[in-house]
């Protein structure tokens, strides 16, 4: 079977399927001598493998009878490999998930439940807020590696370049951020735009969040309306035609290309991009500019907030392993360690240990203590919890990628690109 039909598999729902391939035994398993050998797997770079690797080691250090073997793989790349090792019976005792995954693998039976490890993994200084993202139908199934939320990353550069003054982002409007959109465009060499295309199923949820709606609702169906995909792609298409977003074609180039220094951002040619508050780091440095962090615009006029605290990551273990305890242990490591925590430091989010995060501040550099002010200032005037995608909700990025295509290049109208959505969504959460 392909790939791709591995991941369909999933999307669809085929729960026997899954369950049947995860009835056999986990990735563990033992050497000759009595150590328990775990495998442990999470999506990132280079970097991200290199500070991994060295939280395993303190681990093992610490824990000599059990050892840790670690893989990685590029976010797209990662799902793909894990859903074929899902469905194989061979997936990692420790996994890292994120977004609708959780409570997908979760609700199919491939997730233990934490509370059967309770005694090992501690989860009683993990802010609540963020403990929420990885409990489903009453059962904690993950706990967080972090706290991340969607902001605005802004080039003071290509502001000052522009001659446009940076927005107060306490009181601008999406008519403001428009505005400054097309200013920067307009007042910069050609080439550099004001932003990228900003649709994303995140900035969905937080434009319908502002208009007291959400993608999706706490029963499991599609919660955005018609008319606030009409008035997101309205918005998207002048942008596109005033310039101050790319044309159609640059865009689909522009989506095969993720990393942060092929994004027009990394490479100084755009003056404002959304993304998670975890980016700023490795964007600061692929521009080499000295970008800010900004709430996104509308808050505070809207009828509640669309910006949320999400838990970056968060990290499940095998229901099928074969040392529940000692992958509880590891993770209990990962979260509630300072020694951990000291080596991690924002990669994978803020803390949500609150002793970890203490232990952390004094190591931080400038774009690490971006994210820290960022998210202290966002948190108490974030909106309430995300609600999570319901099974095969993990199709609609890919769902929104195809027509919002359609919309750039003209093939088809807002009205009938949010029917279109709204109905291939329903179909892919409904399978």
């Amino acid at each position: 079977m392909s790939i791709r039909s591995l991941r369909r598999l999933g999307a669809l729902g085929l729960a026997g399927a899954l369950l049947a391939a995860t009835a056999a035994c986990g990735g563990s398993s033992g050497g000759d001598d009595g150590t328990v050998e775990l495998r442990f797997s999470w999506w990132g770079n280079n970097d991200r493998a290199a500070a991994t690797q060295k939280v395993i080691d303190a681990f093992q250090k610490q824990n000599p009878g059990i050892k840790v073997t670690g893989s990685f793989a590029d976010f797209n790349a990662y799902f793909d490999r894990l859903a074929t090792e899902v469905a194989s019976g061979d997936a990692p005792d420790v996994i890292t998930l994120g977004g609708a995954y959780p409570r997908e693998y979760g609700d199919r039976g491939a997730l233990l439940d934490l509370a059967t490890v309770k005694d090992v993994l501690k989860t009683d200084k993990i802010d609540k807020a963020a403990l929420g993202n990885g409990n489903f139908g009453d059962t904690q199934y993950g706990v967080p590696s972090g706290v991340n939320a969607i902001g605005v990353v802004v080039d003071p550069v290509v502001f000052e370049k522009a001659g446009v003054e940076l927005p107060d982002d306490e009181t601008w409007t999406w008519d403001d951020f428009k505005r400054i959109a097309k200013e920067i465009a307009a007042k910069s060499p050609k080439g550099t735009f004001g932003l990228a295309d900003p649709t994303k199923t995140d900035m969905l949820d937080i434009f319908s969040r502002q208009r007291g709606e959400a993608l999706y609702t706490a029963d499991g169906k599609v919660g955005i309306s018609e008319q606030t995909l009409i008035d997101w792609w309205n918005m998207t298409l002048e942008l596109r035609d005033s310039g101050a977003t790319p044309s159609a074609s640059q865009t689909a180039e522009l989506i095969t290309q993720p990393a942060p220094e092929q994004s027009l951002i990394g490479r100084g040619l755009a003056g404002m991009q959304f993304d998670w508050s975890n980016q700023i780091g490795a964007l600061r440095k692929a521009s080499g500019h000295p970008l800010r962090l900004m709430r996104v615009p509308g808050e505070t006029g809207a009828k509640q907030p669309g910006s949320w605290l999400q838990a970056s990551q968060l990290y499940t273990i095998n229901a099928k392993t074969e040392h529940p305890k000692e992958a509880a242990k590891f993770v209990d490591f990962l979260v509630n360690s300072p020694e951990a925590g000291k080596i991690i430091l924002t990669d994978r989010g803020i803390p949500s240990n609150s002793d970890v995060r203490t232990a952390i501040e004094p190591g931080l550099d400038e774009d690490q203590k971006v994210q820290v002010d960022y998210i202290s200032g966002l948190t108490p005037k974030a909106g309430p919890p995300l609600v999570i995608g319901p099974t095969g909700s993990t199709d609609t990025p890919h769902i929104l990628d195809r027509v919002n295509a359609e919309v750039l290049f003209n093939r088809l109208k807002p009205a009938d690109a949010a029917k279109e959505f709204i109905s291939q969504v329903t179909a892919a959460i409904q399978q």
